[in-house]
């Protein structure tokens, strides 16, 4: 298959453009089920075909794992075609007394090396440099506080400050911070100078927390957005609702699942699938850059850039918005 262009991109306030849709590499760490080099690497292969050329990790995925596979997936790709973003915030450790079970964090890895929190100026210029190791390159395009929830002091100031610094170098392009709840990256918005900020789950089909205070800041101080989790932990990924489906990793309540199986039907009216919906809803918005899913095969890459290139008429985001189901992000004035 012939390399298709680049996707469509929209630009952060460092002139950064960025796919519309980017593959998120976390299961490139086995996250919940084992995945092989090879698959790593054919997915990467089928996102380039595609045009997708921005790729997120972190060292979490995997304890490195995720950051090694993509790297070496991207070793023969021009440097400057991607864009690649990670995460600080977690140091791995050699734990040479835990390396014979595996880890306990979601990934399927032994557990050779330990999370440990750090946010100080120390912590983060170790772990960016231990990152750019791993994935075979000088600098980041983007460097994301990973889910600092219960470190704001540290994170928003020695944090923030070693990335700016590490901004200032050259050594990475654009700051931000990534979290699954929407009020503190808010604060990060309001309080310090970040350039991007990653959402995971706040800002869905089923779930728009981040409408109340992350988006309208953001969309004033020029700040971009990344909309990762658009799925809710799987129960917006196929077009059937399963009631067994998980929403924001657990059970879905009888109220979810009418509500999902409700937007369903309006989308069904209207000749699209939930699961495209569900990519396509947050790029409504005008501070939203980029959509990160997390890809694990070849299969599932092909899948998603379908569903991102699906037609999908006005009527429907009419309908959801009068409907009360979901607010249309594009009547922003």
């Amino acid at each position: 298959m012939a390399r298709q262009p680049a996707l469509p991109t929209r630009s952060l306030r460092t002139g950064q453009p960025i796919n519309e849709l980017g593959l998120g590499a976390a299961q490139f760490g086995n996250l919940f089920k084992e995945t092989t080099d090879d698959e790593s690497a054919h997915a990467v292969t089928a996102a380039l075909d595609e045009g997708i050329r921005y790729f997120d990790t972190a060292p979490h995925y995997g304890l490195g794992l995720s950051e090694q596979r993509l790297g070496r997936a991207l070793k023969d790709t021009g440097r400057d075609s991607v864009v690649l973003s990670s995460k600080v915030g977690r140091l791995l450790l050699d734990s040479p007394e835990t390396a014979d079970r595996l880890d306990d964090d979601g990934f399927i890895v032994p557990a050779r090396r330990r999370r440990v929190w750090d946010f100080s100026r120390d912590g983060i210029l170790r772990s960016v440099e231990e990152s750019l190791s791993r994935l075979g390159t000088d600098y980041l395009d983007i460097a994301y506080l990973h889910d600092p929830d219960d470190h704001w002091k540290s994170a928003s100031t020695t944090g923030m400050a070693a990335l700016v610094e590490l901004r200032e170098q050259g050594i990475v392009r654009a700051i931000g911070a990534g979290m699954n709840q929407s009020p503190m990256l808010a604060d990060f918005v309001r309080n310090t100078d970040v350039d991007v900020v990653m959402i995971a789950g706040r800002f869905t089909l089923l779930d728009q927390t981040a409408l109340a205070d992350l988006l309208p800041l953001a969309r004033e101080r020029g700040v971009g957005v990344v909309a990762a989790a658009v799925y809710n932990s799987g129960l917006l990924s196929s077009p059937t609702v399963n009631s067994s489906a998980h929403y924001n990793y657990s059970e879905a309540s009888s109220a979810v699942l009418e509500r999902t199986r409700r937007i369903a039907e309006v989308c069904a009216r209207h000749g699209v699938s939930l699961p495209e919906a569900a990519i396509q809803y947050p790029l409504r918005h005008p501070a939203v850059v980029s959509v990160v899913t997390g890809m694990r095969t070849e299969a599932h890459v092909r899948s998603t850039v379908d569903r991102y290139r699906a037609h999908i008429p006005g009527s429907l985001w009419d309908e959801l918005h009068q409907s009360g189901l979901a607010p249309d992000p594009g009547r922003i004035d």
